[in-house]
């Protein structure tokens, strides 16, 4: 019979946790009952506070600061194999309500769907398509190859690739890798708001795509639309990566530059602009130098799109990320004429939506330039953000009208 472990909380711990927050620094266990033994347990554990009050049932890291991992608010539930597959089932199910036409789409996001350190992608509609599966913590790298198994079997995929190549798992103390688990190619076809993508598994980064602003690329060509006035608007998408926010654009008749420093981005975009018979300049350089560049010419857009890397990517660099924000955020503003759009991002979880606002805010008074909201949006709803857990709320979209 197995060893049932338990974690003594502390109060700091446990109220984290009845506040609706999921994780569990080492520093909040004050004890185990008994110890598990050092790297080896990956079964669940119960949690408990001070008082021997049941907390719920988590996963236990032994290398990550993030100790534990709620699975469940019921501690004497069952972790076996039938709990996991149900999660997968009740997943896939929320993505068929909140994203039934989407060609690609986020099955499992991790925490927000209960299983805290599994990401689940599908390129393509099921029977057939692709999955891509990441497991980023310790106990759900131990359960991959179940997990798989019961993927396969609900969805049938033609591709399943892992890409488990992510600095996340080095803090779990896990090996790096990725590679094809079932077919022949990493090459996928997929459609995304009616346009024709082809999907590197294991090339791109994240698992091939950046799928959570997929709602955020049709948003931003209707608003383009909206204030065109019947001309085809300039545009310029800065960190355009594979073109998803330029490829929109043009296809709503929009004048369209694209700009990111990495070459097999840009490479990536144009075979995707040519699938879709659209024409539009890539431009590999630097965008902080390419926004000054601009600035000093002068050029001037109908649109801009800022969609940079996470600036943030710890607390520590919240200060100079900050700078970075605003400072785009200026030159963007400048290089906007009057009735222009704004389309600025931040995939930082550091920066709140609150502080991104007041960066951008301060980036209109030094442009003075007066600004309007048109939209506040965030990750497409297959990315779940779960109260309680604002680390899950990490992408900010606003759509501004520049006057």
């Amino acid at each position: 019979m197995s060893v049932q472990f338990t974690a003594v909380l502390n109060q700091h711990g446990a109220d984290r946790l009845r506040g609706g927050h999921p994780w569990v620094y080492d520093s909040d266990v004050l004890g185990w009952e008994p110890e598990p033994p050092p790297g080896t347990h990956t079964a669940p554990v119960i949690m408990r506070d001070r008082r021997g009050r049941e907390l719920g049932l988590a996963d236990f890291s032994p290398h990550s600061k993030i100790r534990l991992r709620r699975l469940s608010g019921n501690a004497g539930e069952r972790a076996d194999r039938e709990f996991f597959r149900q999660r997968l089932v009740q997943a896939i199910a929320y993505r068929r309500r909140v994203a039934p036409e989407a060609g690609a789409c986020r099955l499992v996001s991790s925490e927000a769907d209960g299983l805290p350190g599994l990401i689940v992608d599908q390129y393509g509609r099921a029977p057939g398509g692709a999955i891509v599966v990441q497991t980023l913590s310790w106990a759900m790298a131990a359960r991959q190859a179940e997990l798989i198994e019961d993927l396969e079997t609900l969805l049938q995929p033609a591709v399943i690739a892992e890409r488990n190549d992510t600095k996340v798992r080095e803090r779990e103390g896990l090996e790096q890798r990725s590679g094809l688990l079932r077919g022949s190619s990493p090459g996928v076809e997929a459609v995304i708001n009616g346009l024709k993508w082809h999907v590197d598994l294991l090339a791109g980064q994240k698992t091939g795509g950046f799928l959570d602003q997929r709602e955020n690329w049709a948003a931003a060509a209707r608003w383009a639309q909206a204030f065109a006035a019947g001309e085809a608007l300039p545009a310029l998408d800065v960190f355009t990566y594979q073109g998803g926010f330029a490829l929109h654009l043009a296809r709503a008749g929009a004048r369209v530059e694209g700009v990111d420093s990495s070459r097999a981005a840009l490479e990536a975009a144009d075979a995707n602009a040519v699938r879709n018979g659209l024409n539009i300049d890539w431009i590999e350089a630097n965008a902080f130098d390419l926004l000054r560049d601009y600035e000093a010419q002068p050029r001037r857009f109908g649109v801009v799109v800022l969609d940079p890397p996470a600036f943030a990517k710890s607390r520590a660099a919240l200060d100079a990320a900050a700078a970075g924000y605003k400072e785009i955020n200026l030159r963007a503003l400048k290089l906007l004429r009057a009735g222009g759009v704004l389309v600025t991002c931040s995939c930082s979880h550091h920066l709140g939506e609150g502080h991104f606002l007041e960066l951008v805010t301060a980036a209109a008074a030094d442009a003075r330039r007066t600004v309007t909201v048109l939209e506040r949006r965030g990750q497409a709803p297959d990315h779940p953000v779960l109260l309680g857990a604002p680390e899950t709320a990490y992408l900010k979209c606003l759509i501004l009208a520049v006057h």
